[in-house]
């Protein structure tokens, strides 16, 4: 017979342990709360130090509620701590308290989105949101698509699809192909693109980089050249990799404006919308992606301006069935349906978390209504910071920001300087003050990024910002 012990570890089916469950689930629930709700009194973004190799040890014997506990503690002072709104370096939302809801109960259900069989009704659950996103981003009907644990696999799925798609070789490869073919996007494009290129046997070598404009935005005449120089040296152009908030800027490239270009040259059109396609939910803001309607695929992070927790993507098709046909491969364990396709055999991935669950919680917790609310609160937050900026002469904007990512610098004449300057600035702030901004690099440069997502972040936390800014930089001479 299993020890006591040994079966607490586990939820009884028949109730038998469920008082001391429900104990051990409110004492580290309590834990946790405790963090969250005093989360601004924590640095956002702890200094990594070396912990001992014995922390990580695996125990002989099951260690005692209170030692697990005393070794999560740990886990949350060692964090980095996107709750506290001083927060402002990446694109980490803090998760609605329905999605953070929502991965509890997937986990608890551990229901596998390999095959409607063994998730028979959050299957149904993927397949009709993915539909109703597709509506929402403008895609017309026959479309839909599928979720992921992450961007880069939303890209990498979309891409070998097209791949499939243009290039006839679902059942072949490339080595069967006379020309290389090659895929285009903008030189500040996610590096996604690139990865999923080498993954895919494109070569990442393959991938043109397409220069961008003084917004970080994909310039077309420079995209529509570089087409033409490799159809004359013999190779297959194949997709075209548009981006709708770029990683550094948070830029849109211009839509309508490439998917013309695509179909000028029989390309299949991808737009990257991980960032930026949450804008589908903005009155105000939804005409900057004007166009991403005509796109062949879109890849979107409910995990970004969503407010879902981490992992939460989707790739989403013009034509679903088409996917369907370029991807799919069947498995003899999974049971043939009749109304609804095992996932696991048209994602890239097999075994599959039910990410969705998360995400239909939040969407039922916060509605339509909501997100706009959040978005337009984000809107006008970037507004009070780009005035502020606008108003010291001593800093500089990397562009003129089409969402709530802002690049920015002190500015100085001397490269070097300038780099070192905003690196003992960003230094400066989390140390001394406790904001913490990414210092990304910016066309070969570092330049200081905020991403002004998080529902705490106030006027007040912007006004405290750059008054230290003020004070560094009257200081630093």
């Amino acid at each position: 017979m299993l020890k006591q012990e040994i079966i607490n570890n586990f939820v009884s089916p028949n109730g038998t342990n469920r008082s001391e469950v429900d104990t051990l689930v409110r004492q580290f629930s309590a834990q946790l709360f405790d963090f969250l709700t005093n989360s601004v009194e924590t640095s956002p973004l702890p200094e990594f130090h070396n912990v001992d190799s014995a922390f990580f040890q695996i125990p002989v014997a099951e260690l005692s509620i209170q030692e697990i506990k005393d070794k999560l503690e740990v886990i949350y002072k060692s964090s980095m701590n996107a709750a506290n709104p001083r927060y402002l370096g990446h694109m980490d939302s803090i998760p609605s308290i329905y999605s953070i809801l929502g991965d509890y109960i997937a986990s608890a259900l551990n229901n596998n989105m390999l095959s409607l069989e063994m998730s028979p009704l959050l299957t149904q659950l993927e397949n009709n949101l993915m539909s109703q996103f597709a509506n929402l981003f403008g895609l017309p009907s026959g479309s839909g698509g599928v979720m992921l644990s992450g961007g880069t696999l939303a890209n990498l799925q979309a891409l070998v699809v097209a791949r499939n798609n243009k290039l006839k070789i679902k059942d072949g490869n490339v080595y069967s192909l006379l020309q290389q073919p090659v895929v285009f996007t903008s030189d500040v494009a996610h590096v996604s693109v690139v990865k999923s290129c080498m993954l895919m046997g494109i070569g990442s070598s393959n991938v043109v980089k397409v220069k961008s404009n003084q917004n970080a935005q994909m310039c077309v005449d420079d995209l529509i050249l570089k087409i033409d120089e490799q159809i004359k040296l013999g190779n297959i152009p194949f997709a075209i990799v548009a981006t709708a908030g770029t990683t550094i800027t948070g830029s849109i490239d211009p839509l309508n404006e490439i998917a013309n270009i695509a179909k000028r040259f029989n390309l299949w059109f991808h737009v990257d919308a991980i960032y930026g396609g949450a804008l589908i939910f903005s009155v105000e803001h939804k005409n900057l992606l004007n166009g991403i309607e005509l796109a062949d695929s879109i890849s979107f992070n409910p995990q970004k301006w969503l407010y879902v927790a981490k992992t939460c993507s989707m790739v989403l098709f013009r034509d679903f069935s088409g996917m369907v046909d370029n991807f799919r491969i069947t498995a003899p364990y999974m049971k043939d349906q009749e109304h609804f396709i095992n996932l696991g055999e048209i994602t890239v991935q097999g075994s599959k978390y039910a990410e969705v669950l998360k995400l239909w919680l939040s969407l039922l917790g916060l509605g339509i209504s909501g997100y706009q609310q959040l978005i337009l609160h984000c809107y006008v937050l970037r507004d009070v910071f780009v005035d502020k900026a606008a108003c010291r002469k001593y800093l500089e904007l990397a562009t003129n920001p089409d969402t709530n990512v802002i690049c920015f610098r002190i500015m100085n004449s001397d490269a070097d300087q300038c780099d070192l300057l905003n690196e003992q600035l960003q230094s400066y702030l989390l140390r001394q003050c406790g904001f913490f901004v990414s210092m990304p690099k910016f066309k070969g440069q570092n330049w200081l990024r905020v991403v002004l997502i998080n529902p705490f972040i106030t006027d007040e936390i912007i006004d405290e910002l750059f008054t230290k800014i003020d004070w560094f930089v009257q200081n630093s001479n």
